[in-house]
């Protein structure tokens, strides 16, 4: 490879992916879903991977989504392009939501959502303990890693109070710049060079 071209390769000091990452897509994966996305592996195995879309906000709240849902400001993500009809999230509330999968420190992936609108109506969960998300992101068994051969993602720990954060697309840069000045340059390059 040119000397020149190698600050697409992608070296994660072997971070391998495994829940409670994110996954950062490199500055030209394109796609509507991934184009410039941050994502959190919530599950991961060598049957597959899944996770949520960090930075890509929608411009309505949950309630909205959801003709039942309670009165609740919270923000909605695109979590990826798998069922978009559906809500998934993830949240701080532990066991006090039954069926939680447990992610990593105090973040829990899902749990019983009749529970979880309840609690939210009695004013038990604030819009801080929960990030809710239409879809998933969803990788079969080696896909993922063909991906990561590519050099299609940057692989890289996250604390779990930078998941919880009210992200934007220009997120992206902020993860990027954490992970390291060898993916610096990844900042200046347009999201399509075509365009330049």
């Amino acid at each position: 490879m040119n000397d020149n071209l190698d600050i697409f390769r992608i070296k994660s000091n072997n971070i391998a992916p495994q829940k409670g990452r994110i996954l950062i897509a490199e500055p030209f994966l394109a796609g509507n879903y991934f184009n410039r996305s941050v994502v959190f592996l919530v599950a991961y195995s060598q049957k597959g991977a899944v996770g949520f879309i960090l930075n890509k906000k929608v411009d309505f709240p949950v309630q909205d989504a959801f003709p039942d849902f309670p009165d609740f400001n919270a923000d909605v993500y695109l979590g990826g392009p798998v069922s978009t009809d559906t809500v998934y999230f993830i949240h701080k509330l532990g066991d006090k939501l039954p069926g939680s999968i447990h992610v990593m420190g105090d973040l829990y992936w899902g749990g019983d959502f009749e529970v979880l609108k309840r609690d939210i109506r009695s004013g038990k969960i604030n819009t801080s303990d929960i990030r809710f998300f239409l879809g998933y992101s969803g990788w079969d068994g080696g896909q993922l890693e063909d991906e990561l051969k590519e050099d299609s993602w940057l692989v890289t720990d996250v604390e779990q109070n930078e998941v919880m954060k009210d992200l934007s697309e220009s997120s992206w840069f902020d993860f990027v710049k954490k992970a390291g000045n060898r993916y610096a340059v990844w900042e200046n390059f347009p999201e399509n060079p075509a365009l330049n």
